[in-house]
């Protein structure tokens, strides 16, 4: 896949350029701030944004801004952001953007370079990958109302766990149950958001951006 990398240090823009051609993926243009990050995506049509929330010239939320007003002009560009905090105003805003094709991850737990390249694919693929620390964080900002609270403790942990980008087979290990059990939650989750059967959403993402305040 082509890659456009919004990354202030060259050290780990490099890094993660040089790490992502070693499973084959080609990183078309590397910036060091967030200014033409619309600009460049426009011109390279990239599979995959990856973008650092803090950039220049504050270092504050430059690149977790620039991300929300790409995907505002470009909605279905998908959109990895990594942070070293969970920013909720702009994340939440963020998910607001669609859903599809989004990640935010924490750089602190992302130690295993197969599990990076592996959520930075499944973001480009059109799924989510979203670290389990903004996933508490924003649940916490925002308790939902309506059929949200219908949900079980168990439907609103495998919720959270769907919005880490698990499968229904990684779910079940995760919860050591049966992969029975997990559709079962997974279609209670579904009518209890009155989510119906559409060729046009992917009803597993819009439950997940639904659940954590995105739609």
């Amino acid at each position: 896949m082509r890659i456009v990398i919004a990354e202030d240090s060259v050290l780990l823009r490099e890094g993660l350029t040089r790490v992502l051609a070693e499973f084959g993926h080609q990183v078309v243009e590397g910036l060091g701030d967030a200014t033409r990050l619309l600009e460049v995506v426009e011109a390279h049509q990239p599979d995959l944004v990856i973008v650092d929330v803090r950039m220049p010239p504050t270092h504050t939320d430059e690149g977790l801004r620039a991300a929300v007003e790409l995907r505002a002009a470009r909605p279905a560009t998908p959109v990895l952001v990594l942070s070293q905090y969970v920013e909720e105003r702009y994340a939440a805003e963020l998910l607001e953007s669609g859903s599809v094709a989004l990640g935010y991850l924490l750089k602190e737990r992302v130690a295993d370079v197969r599990e990076f390249v592996d959520a930075a694919q499944r973001v480009a693929e059109g799924g989510t990958a979203l670290d389990p620390e903004v996933v508490r964080q924003l649940l916490t900002r925002s308790k939902r109302r309506g059929p949200l609270e219908a949900l079980t403790p168990r439907e609103q942990e495998v919720l959270a766990l769907m919005a880490q980008g698990l499968s229904n087979a990684a779910l079940a290990e995760h919860l050591v149950v049966s992969a029975g059990a997990v559709e079962k939650h997974i279609s209670n989750i579904f009518l209890k958001l009155e989510l119906a059967p559409s060729e046009t959403e992917h009803r597993r993402v819009v439950a997940v951006l639904r659940y954590l305040g995105g739609v």
